[in-house]
């Protein structure tokens, strides 16, 4: 048992891959339901969704720490311990939405998405040809999920103008694109840190997109001798085994 549940999570077979695309479509879904239930009044049916969100999650993070090889490491991973913030805010229905930022953190799974990258590749040529821009995308929309959470659990009782996800959403794009109009801001010391935190950290991720949309660090190029695919726009040689590379480049004027 424990080993055929392992060969789920870290086979390559094509069984192990549809369950790894299954927990990602869970994990998009989860984000999805956390959005939707910040429009709506938690009656019993929110209440029940989330207990079976909790248990689903609790499934994998037990099932995930019982096939490791090292479960210290695995407890101790930031993925992991956004599994158990997340585990918690969904399965205690007396945190209420003072866990409303813990259940974002839920969002870090995408993050696991990375490790299907080679399956992804072979999947889908889109992915293949655009993965560092698909990451990028990746990367900048993590943090503004990360940020709209953080913003609507600590504003929506203590702002009028905070009364859920899109009007924290609103805020984040806002602060990260520096447009501020002013229409809404977030008061005290701790909203103007988390606004400081907004610019700082968005603006970078966002120059990230826009470098590897117009100007990337690398193309692929495969070495007909070693196969190293990622190589400098300028190269002449691999640098990995030095054979001549042909990068195909509209030249300069």
């Amino acid at each position: 048992m424990q080993n055929r549940i392992r060969e789920l999570y870290m086979g390559d077979s094509d069984r192990a891959h549809r369950f790894r695309y299954a927990l990602l479509t869970f994990d998009v879904t989860t984000i999805l339901f956390v959005i939707a239930t910040s429009f709506t009044d938690h009656g019993p049916v929110v209440e029940t969704l989330d207990a079976v969100f909790g248990v689903v999650i609790l499934s994998d993070f037990l099932a995930r720490l019982w096939v490791s090889t090292n479960r210290w490491r695995q407890l101790t991973r930031l993925t992991t311990i956004a599994d158990l913030i997340a585990i918690v805010s969904f399965i205690a229905p007396l945190a209420g939405e003072g866990l409303a930022f813990l259940r974002v953190l839920r969002t870090l799974r995408l993050l696991h998405t990375y490790q299907l990258s080679r399956r992804l590749r072979r999947d889908f040529p889109y992915f293949r040809r655009n993965e560092d821009v698909v990451l990028a995308v990746l990367n900048l929309a993590v943090f503004i999920f990360v940020m709209t959470g953080l913003i609507y659990a600590t504003q929506y009782k203590i702002n009028p103008q905070i009364g859920n996800y899109a009007d924290a959403l609103y805020f984040t794009v806002t602060a990260l694109t520096t447009t501020g109009f002013g229409d809404i801001t977030l008061p005290g010391t701790a909203g103007r840190l988390i606004s400081v935190l907004v610019m700082i950290f968005g603006v970078t991720l966002f120059l990230r997109l826009v470098q590897v949309l117009f100007r990337p660090n690398k193309v692929r190029q495969p070495c007909e001798t070693c196969g190293l695919v990622l190589h400098d726009a300028d190269a002449v040689h691999c640098k990995h085994c030095g054979s001549v590379i042909h990068i195909e480049t509209e030249g300069q004027t």
